[in-house]
């Protein structure tokens, strides 16, 4: 979800142009692992301080196409304080992770 400075620019038809033509540029394949991607991502992460910055937020250098399982890696798993695999469980214990990674 998106929060909430970057709301209307998510919103943009100048945005939803950019990421329909970057989508286009790189064939739909998710661009780690090759499934079909379906989120653009920007390598660098947007801030209220860059929201407005073209060279950041409309750049397809500065995009990469992600299907939802790399995505969330690169955001919850890439910045996790533990390994894959293993979790805390509600008292603070490390456990073994049962099910998907996410």
């Amino acid at each position: 979800m998106a929060k909430e400075f970057a709301k209307s620019f998510y919103n943009s038809s100048r945005w939803k142009k950019c990421r329909a033509s970057y989508i286009q540029s790189r064939q739909g394949l998710c661009e780690r692992c090759r499934e079909p991607g379906s989120i653009v991502h920007h390598k660098e992460y947007l801030t209220p301080y860059n929201i407005n910055d073209p060279d950041i937020t409309l750049n397809h250098d500065m995009l990469e196409l992600l299907c939802a399982t790399c995505h969330q890696h690169e955001h919850y798993l890439k910045n996790s304080p533990t390994v894959e695999g293993v979790m805390f469980d509600e008292l603070g214990n490390l456990i073994k992770r049962e099910g998907p990674p996410f």
